[in-house]
Parts: C-alpha cells; sequence; structure tokens
C-alpha cells in the first residue's frame, strides 16, 4: 500500500482498490491503552504462582489495585501465552516386562482373591480364597463381613504353616 503511493504516485483510494481493502482498514490507528505495566506485573506473577490460572491472577492484580476486566486480562494472559503448568501424569513402567515365571512345585506362588456377594436379607460378605498356582489347590477360603488387612496376614502366616503333602 504505502509503497504504490510513494513510488507509483496513486492514491489511497486507488491503491487500496487495486489491494482490495477498504480506505478505513488502511487509515485505522488503535486506541488500545498500552498495557506494558500490567503485562509485566501479570508474567512476574505466573512465574511465582504456577499453578494459577488467569482467574486466580486477576484476584491477585485486583488486591494489588489493578482495575481490569477480567476478559482484558485473558486476553493478555493468552497473548503473553501464560498457560498453567500441568502436573505429571501417572508414571508409568519403562520398557517390556518380563513375564512371570512359571512355578516348578508347590507353594512356588500363591494367588490371592475376594470374592463378593449379598445374602437373601441383604447382608454383605466377602471371602478371601487362597489358590496355589502350581496345582490350583484351593488352600483356604477365609470368610468374614469385613476382612481386614492384619487378619489377611494371620491366615497367610496360619496357611503356611499347615503340613502339606
Amino acid at each position: 500500500m504505502t509503497w504504490a503511493m510513494t513510488e507509483k504516485g496513486y492514491s489511497q483510494r486507488r491503491a487500496c482498490r487495486l489491494v482490495g481493502i477498504d480506505p478505513h482498514v488502511h487509515r485505522y490507528r488503535s486506541r488500545r491503552p498500552d498495557d506494558a505495566g500490567l503485562r509485566t506485573r501479570l508474567r512476574e506473577l505466573s512465574g511465582e504462582r504456577r499453578r494459577f490460572g488467569y482467574r486466580r491472577l486477576h484476584i491477585l492484580l485486583e488486591r494489588e489495585g489493578w482495575e481490569v476486566n477480567w476478559k482484558k486480562l485473558y486476553r493478555i494472559y493468552r497473548e503473553e501465552r501464560l498457560t498453567v503448568r500441568r502436573r505429571g501424569g501417572r508414571k508409568r513402567a519403562l520398557g517390556t516386562r518380563a513375564p512371570m515365571a512359571i512355578p516348578q512345585g508347590p507353594n512356588q506362588r500363591w494367588s490371592l482373591d475376594f470374592v463378593t456377594d449379598s445374602l437373601v436379607w441383604g447382608r454383605r460378605f466377602r471371602v478371601l480364597c487362597i489358590i496355589d498356582d502350581f496345582n490350583r489347590e484351593c488352600l483356604g477360603a477365609v470368610v468374614d463381613t469385613s476382612i481386614s488387612g492384619h487378619r489377611v496376614a494371620r491366615e497367610l502366616d496360619r496357611i503356611a504353616e499347615l503340613p502339606r503333602a
């Protein structure tokens, strides 16, 4: 636009018509105030409070005396590319898992499982099933309405001490 007007001597109207824009677009001057102070303070606050989003930063700025609309603050927040730092996700196992070794004899590996059911009148109960993985023998079934971790440990100790052929 400016090149066509200075080098070729075209009028502003003709240069705008050649480019295909309205002259008002070429003449437009932004009246938006300079928000340099607000931008720097917003960057400082977001650096200090990494887990705060624009809403909580808006509250902090209001407490400091900045009178700014939250929509304007959001626009500046986006223009500065400030985002809440994402927390790390669930830690996953690295590499491939080694397959579980197949037991070569009895009492090398046991499996525990809770089975839950309810009686006709609504009372619930759980059964702890303890199975030897080598011969698929049920070593014990502990029935209780509320099995605690201490009780499970006691039952496992009791079953481990039993003599088996």
